[in-house]
């Protein structure tokens, strides 16, 4: 087989309720340049930034080893496909052109080294909360992403930042809740009910969560949510035969 395949999510770089942020990029970035020789693809999988939206002319403030890491990543050949979560959908070109990424605003369905993987940031699959559809399609209307293109920077990235923190800070520590069991958790129910009229689907690969699950859909397929970049740096690979979680050490990726 070739090189590894790497799947990761949910970092919410620039977030404003997270105090070690600055930690925090660094830590991915090391990560990065560690498995830059390892990779033939790393996918990212939505909310790699906790408020992203790109102006004509302007785009956020600071990311800039990420984003300077991913470049390198592209110009040595890896390929890096960035999913747009529910932080981070106001792509409009900018990381396709400067740092060479694949940008996807739906799930993907993808061969790997022969293998099918089903990929998506996870937001809106299974989610019967109206709330959240209501405002998931004002997100993704482009009228109201024109509305707030109109906004000046200042105000635009305020408004998204502290709407931001506001929804983390609801959370008990600023976390998500813990698994809730098979038959509560919206994505197994969904990747249950697609796998009904999608038999070819190997894997299932989802963010969004936050929290480490490896759960067997049926007796061919399996089903996993990748954690954070947050608390807890976990990642998978997949290196053609075997897919498999692990969790980032300082100095100890093996894989």
């Amino acid at each position: 087989m070739g090189k590894n395949v790497y799947f990761l999510s949910d970092a919410h770089l620039g977030s404003r309720a997270i105090p070690h942020g600055r930690m925090q990029e660094r830590r991915l970035v090391r990560f990065l340049d560690n498995i830059k020789d390892k990779a033939s693809a790393i996918y990212l999988l939505g909310d790699m930034f906790d408020f992203w939206n790109e102006y004509r002319h302007v785009v956020p403030k600071g990311h800039t080893r990420f984003l300077g890491k991913l470049s390198e990543l592209t110009d040595n050949g890896v390929e890096v496909h960035f999913f747009a979560g529910n932080h981070d959908l106001w792509t409009y070109g900018y990381l396709e052109e400067e740092c060479g990424v694949i940008v996807h605003k739906a799930p993907v369905t993808t061969e790997i080294y022969g293998k099918v993987f089903f990929l998506a940031h996870g937001d809106g699959l299974g989610d019967p909360d109206r709330k959240y559809k209501i405002l998931r399609k004002v997100f993704h209307s482009r009228v109201c992403q024109r509305l707030l293109n109109f906004m000046h920077p200042w105000w635009g990235m305020a408004l998204g930042l502290n709407w931001a923190k506001h929804s983390r800070l609801k959370r008990a520590d600023g976390k998500e809740a813990p698994f809730m069991g098979e038959d509560k958790e919206y994505l197994v129910k969904f990747a249950r009910a697609y796998k009904q009229s999608h038999r070819d689907i190997d894997f299932f690969l989802f963010g969004h969560r936050h929290i480490e699950l490896d759960l067997a859909i049926d007796k061919t397929t399996r089903m996993l949510i990748l954690g954070d970049w947050i608390w807890q740096f976990t990642y998978a690979v997949f290196d053609g035969e075997h897919l498999f979680m692990s969790e980032y050490a300082e100095g100890e990726t093996k894989f």
